[in-house]
């Protein structure tokens, strides 16, 4: 059975995907730094840990972050130290060129733990999956098919509008090689603030 009020689903999803958070101030980011094809990884890092949330939700714990709040504000604290952590990476990272295809500072494995880390703790896919995610599955019907069909376009979208972060920001690279430090401490303030925002307007 198709999913429930799958088109409002997709209104839903396409707004969260083009606020800027932190997976795609990490993307904007590392596409400046190490071009498109690492960010690859860290998409699939995101995606990766979606996926999982999303499998939890609905076949293991169910309402269980409805009805225990208190682990919800751990994976905001989690959350919230790992970010920080990723804006003094990129401020302290030295700036490359774009164009460079032979930079190794950071292995394929670390820039997928980046993403996933980033969306797996993160509050607002917590509490997303948890809380949206549900209303959109009929669940007297097969939900497995419904599952499979919302989760494959959220993580299809997710994707490609973490891919086009990374497109647009490579667009970038003329101002950036003008100015080398100037993405990095962006990238790192914008984190630091949503990591005070979540903090601020988190409460659960």
């Amino acid at each position: 059975m198709f999913p429930l009020n799958y088109f409002l689903f997709l209104q839903i999803i396409l707004f969260l995907f083009i606020t800027p958070g932190p997976p795609r101030i990490v993307i904007v980011s590392y596409s400046m730094n190490y071009g498109v094809k690492k960010c690859v990884w860290t998409a699939l890092g995101d995606i990766t840990a979606n996926i999982i949330q999303a499998t939890l939700v609905i076949f293991v714990i169910g309402s269980f972050f409805s009805e225990n709040p208190n682990f919800l504000n751990i994976f905001k604290w989690i959350g919230v130290a790992y970010i920080l952590y990723l804006a003094f990476d990129i401020y302290n990272s030295r700036p490359k060129e774009i164009s460079s295809s032979k930079n190794l500072s950071k292995s394929f494995f670390s820039f997928f733990k980046d993403g996933f880390l980033v969306a797996g703790t993160s509050p607002k896919a917590w509490m997303f999956f948890p809380l949206i995610f549900p209303q959109f599955i009929d669940f007297n019907e097969n939900y497995l098919i419904q599952f499979l069909i919302l989760i494959t376009t959220y993580v299809v979208l997710d994707f490609l509008s973490l891919i086009g972060y990374a497109l647009l920001a490579q667009k970038l690279i003329a101002w950036i090689n003008t100015k080398p430090r100037t993405i990095n401490t962006i990238s790192a303030s914008v984190l630091v603030i949503i990591a005070m925002i979540i903090v601020v307007t988190q409460q659960y």
